[in-house]
């Protein structure tokens, strides 16, 4: 009767009901709730965190992590490497490179680019702006007192540094004036994506 009352509850409501005694502990931290509560968490989401993916976590601790990680807006290495990326000129960059891009033709499918542990950066064979040339990427991230960040951008070679947003659906986005890059949903992926363990978020 107990676990039938608490699957109608939302999962704060859940995560209260953990702290009324020894017995409802019991119940409201089974994997068989909170199984749900993660499918519920997880629908409709681009990307599922490899730190609420990890084996014998109970899925409580699956659902934290994931709330945890959907809150995160500093981007790892295996955020980039992780992804694959929907790439297109912004409407400051110059015609020539809109002029070749299929975002602003209509022409076909969005450019992409792939990041890879090494710090290098490709694109499909036969994309036309990229040309073939080395490309490498670094993330810059300063600190301040406290450990609180007080600076976070993505940067290609020596072009302008990116902002990093996160979306809702826990998507990513980073851009300049000149260009812009989307990662492509892909939640079905085995074991998750992005780091392994919990990062620290924390902004002026």
């Amino acid at each position: 009767m107990m676990m039938m009352i608490l699957s109608y509850l939302d999962a704060p409501s859940v995560a209260l009901s953990l702290l009324v005694s020894r017995g409802w502990h019991g119940v409201a931290s089974s994997d068989r709730l909170w199984s749900t509560k993660c499918e519920e968490l997880w629908c409709g989401k681009a990307h599922i965190p490899r730190v609420s993916q990890e084996r014998g976590l109970s899925k409580l601790a699956a659902y934290s992590f994931s709330v945890m990680d959907g809150k995160r807006s500093r981007i790892t290495k295996d955020d980039l490497c992780d992804h694959v990326w929907d790439f297109h000129f912004n409407r400051g960059a110059p015609d020539y490179w809109r002029n070749l891009d299929p975002y602003w033709k209509g022409t076909g499918p969005p450019m992409r680019r792939y990041f890879h542990p090494d710090g290098s950066q490709t694109a499909d064979p036969g994309d036309q702006v990229w040309g073939g040339h080395e490309c490498c990427y670094s993330i810059v991230t300063s600190f301040v007192g406290g450990g609180k960040i007080r600076e976070h951008y993505v940067r290609i070679n020596r072009w302008p540094q990116m902002s990093v947003f996160r979306k809702p659906d826990w998507s990513w986005e980073m851009s300049n004036h000149l260009y812009c890059y989307s990662s492509i949903p892909d939640a079905d992926k085995e074991g998750g994506t992005g780091p392994r363990f919990p990062v620290l978020n924390m902004f002026f």
